[in-house]
């Protein structure tokens, strides 16, 4: 006989009740185990997200999903581990670059990564991007690389936090993806069970995130960062701007491309700022203060890291990465400062290339994307290039140049009245 009705627990949620640990319990566990059906959790999280939870229903939650499947152990290690995560954006790249550039001092990075899906690129999408490279690992080849190499790059198998594969499923055909408790206990109830000592979060806002509002992306980071703490997980997190951008280049293989040029001491301003920022405090829950990870990538420790860690997986980190075969440049029109430069529409227009996917199951087109000529902020004259689109099929532009109408702004010379802000706001925990 089950502890609970389904339907006694959705009311008191709809009615605006709290839950008990013993429910939550409860609840997940019948959920994964087929006793709940799609349709009952359905309302249950249209009820969470019309009524919200509070901290301790959002932590007992998170600590359910964790209890639905394995945990990893890293403390074989004679390193500590300290992984990151980011909610995502538009040209965010920052993990392939951060990962061998944290290992490079001896810290342990376990990152277990996805796909992308819509407008947002999939930091394994990217990789794969390179000849022979391999995203998924036995267990054994994962603790084998992360002690040789310090870092991995990989899948996430189906044995962590399974129920939160189903629940997350589930809101994104029901309209509630945007819950914070519903997308913190996701986040975090991944990362608590995958096992690290230390999390940094990247948590987005503006036009390419999820949560446009600073002050939403705010709460998540909070609310995160107290699960994380809970858990025994040192946590904290960077709030960051995702109006414009990152870097230069959206989609997949020139993703890659330009995070080698970070490795190899170039690379765009803002990529270079966001990855020094995240490696540091990564380093600092880690117990290394004094690592100074600019300096990483100026004298090549963290592009031998890469080069290490890629191949560790298969991959030829000499290989020419693919080459799109029809590309459309798009210029200036009139002379002054390119002014604005809106992330949400260059995401769609990428995936309308062929760098995104509509559906799991789609292939992603690795030589598709956009290369950014100018950022805001840029003196540009009549003429210049502003971006190339890249495609296989180039019946593809017409779609992706519709998603880009107004997207881009340029105004005056001396105008700098929409230069972006800075890229990073604040610093939470």
């Amino acid at each position: 006989m089950e502890s609970f009705d389904v339907v006694d627990l959705i009311r008191a949620k709809r009615d605006g009740g709290t839950l008990s640990t013993p429910q939550i319990d409860w609840l997940i566990d019948a959920y994964t185990r087929g006793l709940v059906a799609d349709e009952q959790m359905s309302a249950m999280t249209m009820a969470i997200f019309l009524n919200g939870m509070g901290r301790e229903e959002i932590r007992d939650l998170t600590a359910a999903m964790i209890a639905s499947g394995e945990r990893l152990d890293f403390s074989h290690l004679a390193t500590p581990t300290a992984d990151k995560h980011s909610t995502g954006g538009v040209g965010d790249k920052i993990t392939l670059p951060l990962a061998p550039l944290v290992a490079s001092f001896g810290v342990a990075v376990p990152q277990l990564s996805g796909r992308g899906l819509g407008h947002t690129g999939g930091t394994l999408d990217k990789l794969e991007s390179i000849p022979g490279w391999r995203a998924s690992l036995t267990n054994a080849e994962f603790h084998r690389q992360l002690e040789s190499v310090g870092a991995v790059i990989c899948a996430a198998g189906s044995g962590l936090a399974p129920a939160d594969g189903r629940l997350y499923a589930l809101r994104d055909i029901t309209g509630t993806v945007e819950s914070i408790p519903l997308i913190a206990s996701s986040i975090m109830s991944k990362k608590i069970a995958e096992g690290t000592a230390a999390l940094v979060l990247d948590v987005k806002f503006g036009s390419g995130a999820f949560l446009r509002e600073e002050a939403r992306a705010r709460e998540l980071a909070e609310t995160m960062v107290r699960l994380g703490q809970d858990a025994g997980v040192a946590t904290r997190a960077l709030l960051t701007d995702m109006n414009t951008p990152l870097g230069r280049t959206i989609g997949n293989a020139n993703e890659v491309r330009e995070s080698v040029e970070v490795l190899a001491g170039g690379g765009p301003a803002d990529i270079v700022e966001l990855t020094v920022a995240l490696a540091r405090e990564m380093l600092d829950l880690a117990g290394r203060p004094d690592a100074d990870p600019g300096a990483a990538l100026r004298d090549g420790r963290a592009m031998d890291t890469w080069r290490a860690m890629i191949a560790a997986q298969g991959g030829d980190p000499d290989a020419a990465l693919p080459a799109p075969s029809e590309t459309h440049t798009v210029t200036a029109e009139r002379d002054g400062v390119l002014l604005e430069q809106r992330a949400l529409p260059f995401g769609i227009a990428a995936w309308r290339l062929g760098a995104g996917r509509a559906r799991k199951e789609d292939a992603v087109v690795h030589s598709a994307g956009i290369d950014l000529h100018a950022k805001p902020g840029d003196t540009v004259r009549r003429g210049d290039p502003l971006f190339t689109l890249a495609a296989e099929d180039p019946a593809r532009f017409d779609r992706a140049l519709e998603a880009l109408e107004g997207a881009y702004r340029i105004g005056d010379d001396g105008d700098r009245s929409a230069a972006p802000g800075p890229l990073i706001r604040d610093r939470v925990g």
